[in-house]
C-alpha cells in the first residue's frame, strides 16, 4: 500500500490532506482513483493513518480517515550516519539502505581523503538530490519519519556536530579486537543516541582519527577484511537494528 507524508497541520479530524508533489504523484504517476485506500503519516509520532480517497481537488487530494494505527517502525534509539563523501553515485546508495536501517539523520563529511570535492552551490544541489532519496526510501520502507540528509561539512564540524550525542562510534582498521567493538556496541541501551563515524575511500587520516578519539569517539574493528565505505556504514548500521530492535 503506498504512503505518503504530510505535516500535522494538513490532518484534520476526519479528512487529510495531501498537496505538494505527491498530488501528481498519485493523480498521474499511481493513477489512482476515488475509493482506492493508502496510508499517511505526518514523521512527528508513531500513527499510520489508513486512509481512503475522497476527492481531488486542482491542488491537492482529500484522503478520508477510516482508522488509525500505532506501528512502531522506528529504533528506540537515533543512529547519525557521518559519511565521508565517495566518489560517484555511491552516496545514493548509501542513502538508501541507510533509511532502511532505522538511521536517524545522514551527515556527508568531507575528509581529507576524500576524493570529491564540492563547492558551496554543488553541495546544495547535492544535499536536495539526497533528501528526495531519504523521502523516498522513507515511504517504501514505511518510516514514519523522513531522516533528514545535511548539507555536507567539514570533518571539524562534524566532530562538533556530533558532541553532544552519548555513543561516538568510528570504525578503524588498527581498532582492537572483536571481542572490545561487542562490549562497546553491547553497551549501547534504547534511547542513547549514537553517532557512526565512516570515513571515504582510502579510509579515515591517522591525525582525524586523533582528533575523533580526542572528542570521545570510541574506535571500533569490523572484522578482519577490509570493507568499501559503501559496505562499512551499512555494516554497523544493521549491528545496531539488530541490537536495539524491541
Amino acid at each position: 500500500m503506498h504512503q505518503f507524508f504530510v505535516s500535522q497541520e494538513q490532518i484534520g479530524e476526519k479528512y487529510i490532506s495531501i498537496e505538494g508533489t505527491d498530488v501528481n504523484h498519485i493523480r498521474n504517476v499511481l493513477r489512482m482513483k476515488e475509493g482506492e485506500q493508502l496510508t499517511v503519516c505526518s514523521g512527528e509520532d508513531d500513527r499510520f493513518y489508513r486512509c481512503e480517497i475522497a476527492q481531488f481537488l486542482p491542488e491537492s487530494v482529500q484522503v478520508k480517515i477510516m482508522w488509525v494505527e500505532q506501528a512502531g517502525a522506528e529504533l528506540p534509539s537515533k543512529l547519525y550516519l557521518f559519511q565521508g563523501l565517495p566518489k560517484s553515485d555511491k552516496m545514493e546508495l548509501i542513502i538508501q539502505k541507510a533509511v532502511e536501517l532505522g538511521v536517524w539523520e545522514i551527515i556527508p563529511v568531507a575528509t581529507k581523503r576524500a576524493v570529491v570535492k564540492l563547492d558551496a552551490k554543488k553541495a546544495e544541489g547535492k544535499q536536495k538530490r539526497w533528501q528526495a532519496i531519504a523521502e523516498s526510501a522513507a515511504k517504501q520502507c514505511k518510516r514514519q519519519h523522513i531522516p533528514e540528509v545535511a548539507v555536507p561539512m567539514s570533518f571539524s564540524e562534524a566532530l562538533s556536530y556530533a558532541e553532544e550525542l552519548d555513543v561516538k562510534l568510528v570504525p578503524y582498521e588498527l581498532a582492537h579486537g572483536m571481542e572490545e567493538t561487542r562490549s562497546r556496541i553491547g553497551a549501547i541501551k534504547p534511547g542513547q543516541s549514537v553517532a557512526v563515524f565512516i570515513g571515504p575511500e582510502g579510509g579515515f587520516d591517522e591525525s582525524e582519527i586523533e582528533k575523533a578519539m580526542e572528542k570521545g569517539f570510541l574506535p571500533i574493528t569490523l572484522g578482519r577484511r577490509i570493507l568499501r565505505t559503501e559496505t562499512a556504514g551499512m555494516t554497523v548500521l544493521s549491528v545496531l537494528m539488530y541490537h536495539l530492535e524491541q
